[in-house]
């Protein structure tokens, strides 16, 4: 007999289907980008030899191997959930997202050694109006598909992709802060100006990174944002209003792309299970669909007389009577 795992990727809505295709397309051209914008910054750096160049090369290498790791994430998150990964594979979004900033942090590092060594060593710079016009050109196609990224990770509940996002963002402004910085050094013919704009932009992406670790941090740690908890509550009050069906025990949490949401269900003790089953299953599809994202409910049955005595019971002596 097949398992019927195998077969969950076919029968996906339409359009969240869409929305997954759409969310590769976008990966493949991040990653495309990727290594286009680090040919131009390399060629850059060696034209120039600028350390604020040197520092934006050096996060498009940290891009591009993010990038290829955020791609094969996307990929297994989509997969099916197995005989072994009962839950699926959604959650390697958040470890994903932990090893793109890790990766930005290791390049702020770098960058800031990099440029306090050649402060020190004696500065020369050549040839920077042609390195500011390579990478003031790759800061204005990063913007634009940094804000793509964004806008589709958001769209399709892809946290991998919105993280890929945010680093274009700041791979974008770490480059027009160096055209400011080698502006300043064409201007006024100061060198050090250089070094400075690399290091202002290594502690900018320290912190990028920073934040992007927090919060893989926070999603392996089940964290319930409030705002989704008030989301999902209004819902299921007005659900539950419609049914003539109490509540309790509301638990969530997100695998980066759906909620997981547990909640309690009071039927009175006489109702046949078969009557309260059908209401229960009424509830888990009309939530999930009025939530607006991927989500997945469960639901456990309870008596209404006596659920706070069973429960109270049960918290004292670990288990009911």
């Amino acid at each position: 007999m097949n398992d019927p795992n195998q077969a969950i990727e076919g029968f996906r809505p339409e359009r969240e289907q869409r929305e997954l295709r759409a969310a590769q397309f976008a990966m493949r051209l991040s990653l495309l980008f990727g290594v286009a914008m680090l040919v131009g910054k390399t060629t850059a750096y060696f034209m120039t030899h600028s350390a604020a160049i040197f520092s934006d090369a050096a996060e498009s290498v940290i891009h591009v191997i993010a990038v290829g790791f955020a791609s094969f994430s996307l990929r297994l998150s989509l997969k099916p959930a197995s005989h072994h990964f009962l839950y699926g594979y959604e959650r390697i979004s958040f470890f994903s997202a932990g090893f793109e900033g890790a990766l930005i942090i290791v390049a702020a590092i770098a960058i800031l050694v990099e440029s306090i060594r050649e402060w020190m060593a004696g500065l020369e710079l050549k040839h920077l109006g042609w390195g500011v016009a390579l990478i003031l050109a790759a800061g204005i196609l990063n913007l634009g598909l940094g804000y793509y990224l964004i806008r589709t990770g958001r769209r399709t509940n892809s946290l991998i992709l919105e993280a890929n996002g945010k680093h274009v963002l700041t791979d974008s402004w770490t480059s027009f802060g160096v055209v400011g910085g080698l502006g300043l050094v064409l201007l006024t013919h100061w060198k050090p100006f250089d070094p400075l704009v690399a290091i202002a932009v290594a502690i900018n992406i320290l912190w990028s990174g920073g934040r992007l670790v927090w919060r893989s941090a926070i999603g392996l740690l089940d964290y319930s944002d409030p705002d989704e908890g008030r989301k999902i509550r209004a819902r299921l009050d007005a659900i539950c209003a419609e049914l003539n069906v109490q509540y309790h025990g509301v638990r969530f949490r997100t695998t980066g792309y759906r909620q997981i949401i547990e909640v309690h269900l009071l039927f009175p003790r006489l109702m046949p299970v078969s009557e309260a089953h059908g209401l229960a299953t009424i509830l888990e599809e009309r939530l999930a669909a009025e939530l607006g994202t991927p989500a997945e409910v469960i639901t456990h049955l309870e008596a209404l007389e006596d659920h706070a005595e069973v429960h109270h019971r049960e918290h004292y002596t670990g288990k009911p009577e």
